[in-house]
């Protein structure tokens, strides 16, 4: 996936996905373990991020 069609998700998209609250989101980003960027005052967070999060903490965990 390119970076001009990649999947933008909101913060409660986010939470969501990870099973997790807001803070945990905004923390995540704020430790630049999860990458964002804003649009117009309005947090986004690429799909790709979360996937690769989520692959980096089952590293982790193996």
């Amino acid at each position: 996936m390119t970076a001009t069609t990649a999947e933008l998700l909101t913060v409660p998209e986010v939470m969501a996905r990870l099973k997790v609250g807001r803070s945990k989101v905004y923390d995540l980003i704020r430790s630049r373990r999860l990458t964002s960027l804003k649009i117009d005052g309005a947090r986004r967070i690429p799909a790709d991020a979360v996937q690769n999060f989520i692959l980096g903490q089952l590293e982790e965990a193996a």
